[in-house]
């Protein structure tokens, strides 16, 4: 498995596993001399005892180096995993070597190594682990000066049992948990790598939108002027409606690009402004009246008395998602806000049209699609725009039309993560 926690941060969170691991193996080795000398008379009690404290200092001097002062390597990780395989052999060899029922204790560094280190550093600690069995096979240490063999064969069946069951206990306590933190890490990264991919889109796109609007400020302003040199050459009154008619839509198209242009000045520098409900909606509504003067929009009368923090990039996305009902639905668009929790709102736009299809309803603005009646990057901004406020966009299809739900937090509510649970 690839290494997912090579930072600092990721060091200090596995420290605390490592700590609780080889907390529980000298807990686990104290009980195990206590119960032994209860039944038989050890040979080598005080050099195990010894063993057992300095494997317990050594276990927290490490989690203290590990939470100040994280390695960047995992070579260190996999250093401290040998030092443990050193530490439980010693003991083991001084407590009866192989014929110990705690001897499988030197399977857990090598599982946690599995976890957390590279392949090829697991397998040498693997290979390590080996090595120190076979050692311990080789060069036996009795349990015990006596010979009492009834007891030693009682205490070894016991000791197998309770060896199996903390073991388990501890793999599924630590590796389990250090697996589950590793999964949540991937699922991070997928998280991120999509996030970023989306934004190089965007970028993309908002490039691609200034340079034209910067090409076509040329143009405009040399229309403008034509206007003004054929009003003065010819001075016809129903000729000068029309060019009053044109001077007005060559007026609003800079005052279109003027708004562009501040939109990216105001995303570019993430200025939001907190206002109420009301006057936001009412500021949706003059927009969206100057843009279609004759759209049968339904704006709902009721609205919750709260504060919403916006910015033109966010009107701009309302405004997509308006002008797509539009299309789909000429006859009737409605636009309501209720509050959802008690600090999130929703606005819901909902219309007759055909809807959206399958693959895009629930979470539609996930990626950039065909459009008949465009390039189909409308959606794809509007949902990103709002995640970026910490809201979230959704689509429910029926019979009746489609409805779109835009669920942002209120002022001062704790954002989600863009994307954030759908």
């Amino acid at each position: 498995m690839k290494w997912l926690t090579h930072s600092q941060t990721g060091f200090q969170q596995a420290a605390r596993y490592l700590l609780a691991m080889r907390l529980a193996v000298v807990g686990l080795q104290l009980t195990a001399l206590a119960v032994a000398e209860t039944v038989v008379t050890l040979a080598h009690r005080a050099e195990a005892l010894a063993i057992c404290l300095l494997y317990g200092v050594l276990a927290t001097l490490g989690w203290l180096w590990f939470t100040r002062r994280p390695p960047r390597s995992p070579a260190s990780v996999s250093a401290g995993l040998a030092l443990d395989l050193a530490l439980i052999g010693a003991w083991l060899f001084l407590t009866g070597g192989y014929t110990n029922p705690l001897v499988s204790l030197l399977l857990l560094p090598i599982a946690v190594a599995i976890i957390l280190v590279p392949l090829s550093q697991s397998i040498a600690l693997t290979l390590s682990g080996i090595a120190v069995y076979t050692a311990l096979v080789v060069w036996h240490s009795p349990l015990t000066h006596d010979h009492n063999h009834a007891n030693l064969a009682q205490l070894h069946l016991v000791g197998m049992w309770v060896t199996f069951a903390i073991t388990a206990v501890i793999l599924l306590l630590v590796v389990g948990a250090l697996a589950r933190r590793l999964r949540q890490q991937q699922e991070q990264l997928s998280s991120i790598r999509e996030t970023r991919l989306r934004d190089e889109q965007i970028i993309a796109l908002g490039l691609s939108a200034a340079a034209v609007a910067h090409r076509l400020g040329t143009p405009l302003n040399t229309m403008t002027l034509l206007v003004d040199e054929i009003r003065s050459a010819f001075p016809d009154p129903d000729l000068a409606e029309d060019l009053n008619l044109m001077e007005r839509q060559l007026a609003l198209c800079g005052k279109h690009l003027q708004q562009l242009s501040n939109a990216a000045i105001q995303a570019k520098t993430a200025q939001l402004e907190n206002l109420p409900v009301q006057e936001w909606v009412a500021r949706l509504r003059e927009s969206a009246t100057l843009l279609w003067p004759a759209a049968p929009i339904d704006w709902s009368a009721e609205l919750p008395d709260c504060q919403v923090a916006v910015d033109a990039t966010l009107d701009q996305a309302i405004l997509n998602l308006l002008a797509n009902a539009l299309t789909a639905s000429p006859t009737w668009v409605a636009v309501s806000v209720h509050r959802a929790t008690s600090s999130r709102i929703e606005i819901v736009v909902e219309d007759h049209g055909d809807g959206l299809e399958d693959t895009l309803q629930e979470t539609p603005g996930e990626q950039i699609v065909g459009s008949e009646s465009g390039l189909g990057v409308g959606l794809f901004l509007s949902n990103a725009t709002i995640q970026r406020l910490g809201g979230t966009l959704k689509a429910r299809v029926d019979q009746d039309g489609t409805t779109m739900i835009i669920d942002l937090p209120e002022a001062g509510a704790d954002k989600t993560n863009a994307g954030g649970s759908k």
